[in-house]
């Protein structure tokens, strides 16, 4: 087991400033390449302290601007267009980097990739939900109205 301190929130571990224990490989091949966690020390407990402290200041602040953001993403459906073939079935599926672009192609604000998950796969065209974890308190439900691009016949 590894013992790390978390820098960023991770869905499903911790968030930032969180001393976490996790298995060597999802330490040494996911969470420290990406800048998620850093290794545990005995002089990280100052890193702790910091990174809660400015968590807590940001929490703030982050709370109304995510109260905000989730009024604008739930006003209405976001359209979302996508290549599809006969019967509505897309050539793909579509992602949570789909849902960002849409959204931010919509004018609603930006939001990063990571915060948004899809109940269910979306592999056809018409009426979805996604979820977008804008703070701890704040999940914003945004409707997704996916439709099909028309694509140049050759």
């Amino acid at each position: 087991m590894a013992k790390l301190i978390l820098t960023q929130e991770v869905t499903g571990l911790g968030s930032a400033g969180d001393v976490v224990d996790v298995k060597n490989g999802y330490a040494r091949n996911y969470l420290l390449p990406r800048g998620f966690a850093t290794p545990w020390t005995k002089g990280g407990e100052k890193q702790v302290e910091s990174i809660k402290t400015a968590r807590q200041i940001r929490a703030v602040k982050s709370l109304e601007e995510a109260q905000a953001l989730a009024a604008q993403l739930q006003a209405s459906a976001v359209k979302l267009e996508v290549t599809a073939g006969e019967g509505g079935r897309l050539f793909g599926a579509v992602k949570a980097a789909d849902v960002a672009d849409a959204v931010a192609a919509a004018g609603r604000g930006s939001i990063d990739k990571r915060v948004v998950t899809l109940p269910s796969a979306i592999k056809a065209t018409g009426r979805f939900q996604a979820h977008a974890r804008l703070h701890e308190d704040v999940l914003a439900v945004i409707d997704l109205d996916v439709v099909g691009a028309k694509t140049k016949k050759k």
